[in-house]
C-alpha cells in the first residue's frame, strides 16, 4: 500500500476510534507506528492535526478542516480496493464477522466450509462478543457485519434470519422436569443461573416483562458453564434453543407456558461499503 495512503487511513481511524491504541488494533500496527505516521503527516502538511491531552485526543481547527478530505480519500481508496477484488474474482480477501457463541458454534462452521470450497483463498476473522460489543464493532468498522438480536441500532441495515426459542434448562432430578411446559411463576421457586454480560440479557428483559424476581445465584456469559452448573444441580436456567444442539451435558429442556424467543438478525452499516467477499458470503447464509 502507498505509504501516504496508509498515513491518511491512520489519521482517519484514529479520529474515528478516538485513540492511537484502538486505531493500532484496528489496522494491525503498533501504537507507536500509528503515532509516527500522524506525526509524519503533520510535518509534511506543516500543521498540527491532533491535540493530545489528559482527556484524550481531539482535532485542532486545522485538523477539523482537513479531516473531511482525508476521510473522502480513505473511502475512495476502499472503493478502489473493492473494485480490484471484483476484477480479481474473489481470489483474495478477508471476511470479518462479529458473532455470539451459538451462531459461531452451530451455523458458521457449515457456512464457512461451503464458502471455502468455492473460494479457498478467502480468509475469515471471527470476533465473539455480546450484542452491545457486536453493534460497536459494526459501527467502528472492526467487522464487516455481525449477528445480533433484533431490534438493533436504527442506523444499521439489518436482515431477519431466524426466531430462536428460549427454553428452560433443568437438572434431570429437578421437580419441574415432570412438567410438560414450565409456568413463569415457577421460575421464582428455584435457584437461577443467569446468562448475562454487562447487564445485556434476553432473559433479564423477560423477567422485567413478566414482573418476577427469580433467586439468581450465579451470573455468567458462558453458555456451556451454565449447562455444567445445571447438570450439577446448582440451579435452573433459560437458554436459547440454538446453543442446546449436540450438547455433552445431562440436562432436560422444557418450553415455557408463555412462549419466549429472540429474533436473530444480520446487521451492517451500508450494503455498498461491504467488500465483494462479504457480499458473496451473505448469499451463503441460506445454506446454514
Amino acid at each position: 500500500m502507498d505509504m501516504n495512503i496508509q498515513k491518511y487511513i491512520a489519521f482517519v481511524k484514529t479520529v474515528e476510534l478516538g485513540s492511537f491504541t484502538k486505531a493500532a488494533k484496528y489496522l494491525n500496527y503498533s501504537q507507536s507506528g500509528i503515532s509516527r505516521m500522524i506525526n509524519d503527516l503533520e510535518k509534511e502538511w506543516g500543521v498540527i492535526l491532533l491535540e493530545r491531552g489528559r482527556s484524550g485526543l481531539r482535532l485542532t481547527s486545522d485538523g477539523l478542516n482537513l479531516f473531511p478530505s482525508a476521510k473522502r480519500l480513505f473511502e475512495e481508496y476502499r472503493n478502489l480496493q473493492h473494485q480490484i477484488e471484483e476484477i480479481n474474482g474473489l481470489q483474495s480477501g478477508v471476511v470479518r464477522i462479529g458473532t455470539f457463541s451459538s451462531v459461531a458454534t452451530h451455523w458458521l462452521p457449515k457456512i464457512i466450509k461451503q464458502f471455502k470450497t468455492d473460494y479457498p483463498n478467502i480468509e475469515f476473522e471471527l470476533l465473539l462478543g455480546d450484542y452491545h460489543e457486536i453493534e460497536k464493532w459494526i459501527i467502528e468498522g472492526r467487522v464487516d457485519f455481525g449477528f445480533l438480536r433484533l431490534p438493533t441500532l436504527p442506523e444499521l441495515e439489518k436482515t431477519f434470519i431466524e426466531q430462536d426459542n428460549l427454553v428452560v434448562v433443568l437438572p434431570e432430578s429437578h421437580p419441574l422436569a415432570d412438567f410438560e411446559k414450565i409456568p413463569v411463576a415457577e421460575l421464582s421457586e428455584s435457584s437461577f443461573i443467569l446468562l448475562e454480560k454487562d447487564g445485556n440479557s434476553d432473559v433479564a428483559e423477560l423477567f422485567k416483562k413478566w414482573n418476577i424476581c427469580p433467586k439468581i445465584n450465579f451470573t455468567t456469559w458462558d453458555d456451556y458453564a451454565i449447562m455444567a452448573m445445571v447438570e450439577s444441580g446448582l440451579g435452573i436456567s433459560i437458554l436459547p434453543q440454538l446453543i442446546l444442539q449436540r450438547i455433552p451435558y445431562n440436562v432436560i429442556t422444557k418450553e415455557l407456558e408463555v412462549p419466549a424467543y429472540r429474533k436473530i438478525g444480520l446487521a451492517y452499516r451500508e450494503n455498498h461499503t461491504l467488500s465483494l467477499a462479504s457480499k458473496q458470503f451473505l448469499n451463503y447464509l441460506e445454506y446454514r
